[in-house]
């Protein structure tokens, strides 16, 4: 076997007769890229418009108290709803003790009468629900519970197969030139539920603000060869422009 060969038996699973792989591409990629310390759960809440004051009052009762419950192995990272993109929609990212954590919430929230209240509550409220679980990227550690008044910009990549491990590479460049004009709040790649989905946040000010610090990185070549060669590797991309709830750490 080639060297070449090797690497990317490594990389992207050994080949099988048929040209199949036999190994999944992100099983290979969390124990090359990931932080490895927790598991993210990302949850989109798409509301009914006439309910979203109702909702965020349910949330922000019954996700304060599973956040704040130490039988529960989970923190909340931030809870958010959506200004620009997907409107009435809410965004929540938890941040479980890796898979045993997120075992042992779920066992412990399936026999909890007041979570169950919570979900009979709930579903009238939605349109639909979904979400994903995420490992962070071991070059971005997400952030730790902040205050900073301003908005958040989450920033989703739906990537083509086999390209993650390529996207990772450049962006580990790339955001050290973003670094210096924008505050970072955490990078994720989806390893359950819809795969080869990247997402990343950062914390603006305000609009204008944004513009200023995103025609700054533009001005260095880091950042525009990062995102030269990160193009061709999309399918698809999204920026959601979204304010904290109330109870969220990270606001």
């Amino acid at each position: 076997m080639s060297a070449k060969s090797i690497v990317n038996s490594i990389l992207r699973g050994s080949t099988a007769p048929d040209g199949s792989k036999a190994e999944e591409l992100h099983t290979t990629y969390s124990k090359l890229m990931a932080r490895g310390k927790y598991v993210h759960e990302l949850q989109v809440h798409n509301v009914k418009p006439e309910a979203m004051e109702d909702y965020t009052g349910l949330v922000r009762e019954h996700y304060s108290r599973i956040a704040n419950d130490p039988q529960f192995l989970v923190k909340l990272f931030g809870s958010w709803t959506v200004e620009i993109g997907d409107v009435d929609q809410a965004i929540h990212i938890w941040e479980y003790n890796h898979y045993p954590g997120y075992i042992k919430t779920h066992e412990h929230l399936a026999m909890d009468v007041q979570y169950q209240a919570f979900l009979r509550k709930l579903r009238p409220m939605l349109r639909s629900r979904e979400n994903q679980i995420m490992l962070e990227f071991a070059f971005w550690q997400a952030a730790a519970p902040m205050t900073t008044g301003g908005i958040y910009e989450l920033r989703t990549y739906l990537l083509k197969p086999g390209k993650m491990l390529e996207w990772e590479q450049q962006w580990k460049r790339g955001l050290e030139a973003r670094r210096k004009f924008v505050q970072p709040i955490g990078a994720w790649f989806s390893q359950l539920g819809e795969l080869n989905y990247v997402h990343h946040m950062w914390g603006y000010p305000d609009l204008q603000v944004r513009k200023e610090m995103r025609e700054k990185a533009w001005e260095l070549e880091e950042w525009t060869q990062t995102a030269h060669k990160t193009v061709a590797l999309i399918d698809k991309m999204q920026a959601r422009i979204m304010r904290p709830l109330d109870f969220s750490p990270v606001k």
